[in-house]
């Protein structure tokens, strides 16, 4: 029943983001949004929800071995985005290179992909510094804030640099209105009430998420925070990245890249920050090595898709080989973790 329950809580996670992103994308869309916010922030964001929301909901629930749950959502997240999601999109632009209008070039506003690549490096190897050295809380609490305060300003920057710089892409109707005419765009009650539904399925997903991740856990003799680190962002982030497969296919390289990197961004500060400012942000061995994957991935990312500007075949092969050694190192070391945690 617990495995069951455990797909149960990811189908309601999904159904919810797919309502909340959906709602979110038309928001943009009413607040006369450029496709470089749009993709950076509201659609990023609105992926990166379902994930965000786990750390929380296991942080308040204050059940014993969450804590690990939520550290292990939190550093996964980002990791994942910075190694198979790049990995499989870079795949979909080289298979799809006849079509795209663009070919191997990409074409994205440079200066948001530029502040996304920096932001999420530098303050992911901010919380890998804080999490690896013995701070106190009030360090650690002080870290959280400047996450938080360091995301506010990427949005203001993002937003005043970004506007109309991508022609805007054709909008999918409202999921709860779809007869509404595309021009106008559906009530905003309608919209908000959509959102709404979307963030508290997504909110009770989440719930049943970290209930049932820690009795399989248990049951499978295996550390909550290799469950979390593997599961939660693959089950939630990489689905909800799907959109950024088309768009690149179509040649839409700023939403798609920007659906990706700015949910980086997101969950390099805002996750971060509610772990160090709620709970003891001491990372164990599986969390620092995924960290240290994602920000070789990040860098990859820089190397590839800025100074290159292009994906490429080594690249994405590096980004898979990155996931790859962190399922070994998980492989091999697992069972420790396992034992010391029983």
């Amino acid at each position: 029943m617990e495995y069951f329950l455990l797909l149960l809580s990811f189908a309601v996670i999904l159904a919810g983001a797919l309502l909340f992103t959906n709602a979110i994308e038309w928001l943009g869309h009413k607040l006369n949004l450029g496709e470089g916010a749009v993709g950076s922030i509201l659609a990023a964001v609105g992926t990166a929800m379902p994930e965000t929301l786990i750390p929380i909901v296991a942080i308040i629930g204050g059940v014993s071995g969450s804590d690990e749950v939520a550290v292990g959502a939190i550093v996964g997240a980002p990791f994942l985005l910075a190694t198979v999601a790049m990995a499989l999109v870079g795949v979909s632009a080289l298979a799809y290179i006849k079509r795209r209008p663009q070919g191997k070039h990409l074409e994205v506003h440079v200066e948001t992909l530029d502040r996304d690549l920096v932001f999420f490096l530098t303050f992911f190897s901010f919380a890998l510094l804080i999490g690896v050295l013995d701070t106190p809380s009030g360090v650690e609490i002080a870290g959280g804030i400047v996450c938080l305060l360091a995301y506010f300003y990427y949005v203001y920057r993002t937003i005043r640099s970004s506007g109309d710089t991508v022609e805007r892409h054709e909008m999918d109707p409202l999921i709860m209105d779809r007869r509404s005419d595309k021009a106008d765009g559906p009530p905003n009650t309608i919209m908000i009430i959509q959102l709404l539904l979307g963030l508290f399925a997504m909110i009770g997903g989440a719930h049943l998420f970290v209930h049932e991740l820690l009795t399989v856990a248990e049951s499978l003799g295996v550390a909550a925070i290799i469950l979390s680190l593997i599961l939660a962002p693959l089950a939630t982030e990489l689905p909800e990245k799907a959109n950024s497969f088309f768009w690149v296919r179509e040649g839409k390289d700023a939403l798609a890249l920007g659906n990706i990197t700015g949910a980086m961004v997101f969950q390099s500060t805002i996750p971060v920050a509610v772990g160090m400012i709620f709970i003891d942000w001491s990372l164990d061995k599986f969390a620092v090595i995924s960290m240290i994957l994602g920000l070789a991935g990040g860098v990859v990312a820089y190397w590839s898709l800025r100074r290159a500007g292009q994906f490429n075949v080594p690249s994405i092969v590096i980004w898979g080989l990155l996931y790859l050694a962190f399922l070994g190192y998980v492989a091999f070391f697992g069972g420790d973790a396992a034992s010391h945690t029983g």
